[in-house]
């Protein structure tokens, strides 16, 4: 794993935690092809049922796609799913900057965030640790996140316990801790506010997936942005009070 740029110098009071596919990258299109070619090598099928992707984890993806061609699955035959994701992305490195795109706005927010000595940046995101390394590297956006502390999609099928792991590993290494409403989790689809919620922190969406403003408000994100493209407003907004957020707002 790379080393990250923070440090403990400076006590940290803001944990801000993205989602990766359709929030800070696209790479449409890869999910399909990857978990194909992950299901022919680990267990020498071919792939017949296409999960739904959007807020889910890849160990919910793994299990459902399991399940759906008949195999009576295990943790190993999980485990090998991961190590098939985790080759194939790890092959694909040079051809990922042509494979997707960083969202607009994302490099530019990141290091914004990344330059407030306050504010501690890392993922809740379906993605395996690996997987991340991956498509973030692809447009440089790795310097600005601490992979380390991070909620992955090997933890859980509940995108609920990302986030849970996420807070424990952010105030393990950084000796504080962050209240619910200091830590924000921005996503795409209903699934990242439903899991900020959970524990009681901010839920920011963002309509750069395959979810409406409308449907984003209706689901009762504190907050919800058309996409990341005005740093300024953006960062103003993520670091807004949160008591003055209001769903929908």
């Amino acid at each position: 794993m790379r080393p990250c740029h923070y440090d403990r110098v400076t006590e940290k009071s803001t944990l801000v935690l993205w989602d990766v596919d359709q929030t800070l990258v696209d790479y449409s299109g890869t999910g399909h092809d990857w978990y194909g070619r992950a299901l022919a090598g680990a267990l020498g099928l071919e792939i017949a049922h296409i999960p739904a992707f959007p807020g889910r984890t890849e160990r919910s993806i793994t299990v459902e796609l399991l399940e759906a061609h008949g195999v009576d699955w295990t943790e190993e035959h999980v485990e090998r799913m991961f190590a098939e994701l985790i080759s194939i992305a790890t092959a694909a490195r040079p051809q990922l900057p042509s494979l997707g795109r960083a969202l607009p706005g994302a490099p530019q927010v990141l290091a914004a965030l990344a330059g407030r000595a306050e504010v501690v940046q890392s993922l809740v995101t379906g993605n395996l640790v690996e997987l991340a390394d991956c498509k973030l590297a692809a447009f440089d956006l790795l310097p600005f996140v601490d992979l380390e502390i991070g909620g992955y999609g090997s933890v859980s099928t509940d995108r609920h316990d990302l986030v849970a792991a996420a807070k424990r590993a952010a105030e393990a290494k950084y000796g504080t801790v962050f209240a619910p409403r200091s830590i924000v989790v921005i996503g795409d689809t209903p699934h990242d506010v439903a899991a900020a919620h959970h524990h009681g922190a901010v839920g920011v969406a963002v309509a750069t997936g395959r979810h409406s403003v409308e449907e984003l408000v209706a689901c009762g994100a504190d907050v919800v942005l058309t996409d990341l493209s005005d740093t300024d407003a953006v960062v103003a907004t993520l670091l807004r009070t949160t008591d003055n957020l209001t769903p929908g707002a």
